[in-house]
């Protein structure tokens, strides 16, 4: 698939997560050449503004498409504000992108927030993100969420007595967890979402999977193609790039996705 197959996109507002580098940056360029307005986000403004700044210098990207904004996603007040933000200067948000994604480290590391730091960044973060969102996703019809996840899920586990791993730890377990728990995310009734798969690419993320893969472009459209309004999706669907397929049993259990989401609200500081 090439950016040519996708539809033209004026008028849609589109926030990207880890839109610096790799298949965010690529997302954030194929939606934002189609017209689409694109918050880019980074870890910090310098980073986000960089990124525009790259997109317009190296990819003829309009300067009005692209709007950085940052939060750090180590910090849950830094997500909440960022959805503050977004709402109150974009009250209509059709697509959320939860792009952004760490491997988890050798060693166990706990956030600020006292979260395994692989569960918050690529999980988390994005659940608090989310439901915050929600209002400005929800507004008009059509409102949508695209969780990019990963093959990997299907060898995790949520451990739901130890969700944080620090009594028995493994990065690839803990990253895997994350790539579960987000598959399982997109199955939420409240906001219409899906999981992709988008291939193995040649990003920082990578040695988790093999030694070699395709560029963050080639991995991207996957992505932006489930951003475009005329692909019809099914909430909680799981693509393993352009094709739906079943994911893991348990991302689509009934049971499993009330349980994470109380699990979830509890470890972001949610009350319901």
């Amino acid at each position: 698939m090439s950016d040519q197959d996708l539809s033209p996109l004026p008028g849609r507002t589109v926030l990207v997560t880890g839109a610096t580098t790799g298949i965010g940056l690529e997302t954030a360029r194929q939606l934002a050449a189609r017209g689409a307005t694109v918050l880019l986000h980074g870890r910090t403004a310098e980073e986000a503004r960089a990124a525009a700044d790259r997109l317009i210098a190296t990819a003829g990207i309009d300067a009005a498409r692209l709007h950085p904004v940052a939060a750090d996603f180590t910090h849950l007040d830094e997500v909440e504000s960022l959805a503050n933000q977004v709402v109150a200067q974009h009250p209509h948000l059709d697509v959320l992108v939860n792009n952004a994604g760490i491997a988890a480290p050798e060693r166990h590391t706990v956030t600020t927030d006292g979260n395994e730091i692989a569960f918050q960044v690529n999980f988390l973060a994005h659940y608090l993100l989310t439901c915050l969102l929600e209002p400005a996703l929800t507004s008009d019809p059509g409102g949508r969420v695209v969780n990019v996840s990963s093959s990997l899920h299907r060898t995790a586990n949520i451990q739901w007595n130890d969700p944080q791993r620090a009594r028995r730890y493994s990065r690839l377990a803990a990253y895997a967890q994350s790539q579960l728990a987000l598959t399982v995310f997109a199955a939420d009734p409240r906001v219409t979402a899906v999981s992709v798969h988008p291939g193995v690419c040649d990003t920082a993320l990578m040695p988790l999977y093999a030694h070699e893969g395709v560029t963050p472009a080639e991995g991207a459209t996957h992505v932006a193609r489930l951003c475009d309004p005329a692909v019809e999706i099914v909430n909680g669907a799981y693509y393993d790039r352009v094709e739906r397929v079943a994911p893991a049993p348990v991302a689509t259990e009934d049971r499993t996705i009330k349980r994470l989401n109380r699990l979830a609200d509890l470890l972001v500081g949610r009350t319901t």
